[in-house]
C-alpha cells in the first residue's frame, strides 16, 4: 500500500455511518474524539435509535420512550467528542439475529435497501467526506444492523462516485479476532463473564489479516471514555467492562483498528494522521 502524505486534519471532511447510538464509541470513539479536536469536519448517521438495548437502571428510561433516551446519550456523547452534526435515519432496532425483533415492520433489518443506500449517497454527495467509516462485513459481533449498514454504507460510497471528484476512503471499524480472545481472556481470568457468546469467540469479529490500519489513540482514551459514558442506559455498574480494571479498559481502548476496503490500491491516509 502506498505511504501516505502528511494529512492536514482540518481539511478533512468525514462521515461516520453506524447502527446504534454507542456503536460510534466503541468502534472509533478514539479516532472521531482526534479528528474533531484537530478541527475535522464530521458528520454522524445512525440508523436506529437503539430501541431494543438494555436499560440499566428503570429510572433512565422505560421500554416505551428508550428510543427517545438514547437519541439525546447519543447527542450528549457528541458534544464531548466535538460532533455537531448527527442524523438520525430513525428505524427500529432490530435486536440481535433470530429475536422477535427481527420481523418489526420498521427494524432496520427490514427497511427498503435502494431508499436508504439512495439516502446515504445524497448526505455523500453533500458533505463530500474524505473518509467514510462504517461496521465490517461481520458486524463485529454479528448484529444484524450492523452487517446492514455496512451493506448500505458500502454501496452507497458506490453510488455516489463522481468522476470529477475524489473518490472517498472507505474504512470499516474492525475488531480483530485476536482482540476479543484477549479481551475475553483478561475477563475469564478475573472471574468475569464475558458478554455474548463465549464459544463463539473464535469466529466474532474481523480476521486479522483483514486489519490494514492500526491506530494509538491512547492520547485519547479520556475524551473516548467520558462520551461512552454518556450512553447510561447501556452502561451496568456490575456490567463485564466495568468489572475490569481501568489500566486494562484504557489499555483495551487506547488502540483502534480499520479496514482500508475501498478503492483499491488507494493510500492510507488514516496512517498518516
Amino acid at each position: 500500500m502506498p505511504d501516505a502524505p502528511a494529512i492536514d486534519v482540518a481539511r478533512l471532511s468525514v462521515l461516520a455511518c453506524f447502527a446504534h447510538p454507542d456503536d460510534e464509541g466503541f468502534s472509533s470513539g478514539g479516532l472521531l474524539a482526534m479528528l474533531a479536536a484537530g478541527g475535522a469536519r464530521i458528520t454522524l448517521v445512525c440508523a436506529t435509535n437503539g430501541d431494543v438495548g438494555e436499560i440499566s437502571d428503570p429510572s433512565l428510561a422505560t421500554p416505551e420512550n428508550l428510543w427517545q433516551v438514547r437519541k439525546q446519550e447519543l447527542r450528549n456523547a457528541m458534544d464531548i467528542t466535538g460532533i455537531t452534526d448527527v442524523r438520525f435515519l430513525d428505524y427500529r432496532d432490530s435486536g440481535m439475529d433470530g429475536t422477535d425483533d427481527n420481523r418489526h415492520p420498521n427494524a432496520y433489518c427490514n427497511a427498503d435497501d435502494d431508499a436508504i443506500i439512495g439516502h446515504l449517497a445524497g448526505i455523500i454527495n453533500e458533505v463530500n467526506p474524505h473518509l467514510i467509516l462504517t461496521h465490517d462485513p461481520s458486524g463485529g459481533y454479528g448484529h444484524p444492523d450492523h452487517k446492514t449498514m455496512c451493506n448500505h454504507a458500502t454501496a452507497a460510497a458506490q453510488r455516489a462516485s463522481d468522476p470529477d471528484a475524489a473518490t472517498p476512503l472507505l474504512y470499516y471499524t474492525c475488531f480483530p479476532r485476536s482482540v476479543f480472545q484477549r479481551m475475553w481472556q483478561e475477563m475469564t481470568d478475573r472471574g468475569i463473564t464475558p458478554p455474548f457468546a463465549v464459544d463463539a469467540v473464535d469466529t466474532l469479529g474481523t480476521p486479522d489479516d483483514e486489519v490494514t490500519t492500526t491506530l494509538d489513540v491512547s492520547q485519547w482514551v479520556e475524551t473516548k471514555i467520558a462520551s461512552l459514558s454518556c450512553h447510561r442506559t447501556q452502561i451496568h455498574d456490575d456490567g463485564p467492562f466495568e468489572q475490569l480494571p481501568a489500566e486494562v479498559v484504557h489499555r483495551l481502548m487506547g488502540t483502534e483498528y480499520y479496514q482500508l476496503s475501498a478503492p483499491t490500491g488507494a493510500v492510507d491516509l488514516l496512517a498518516a494522521i
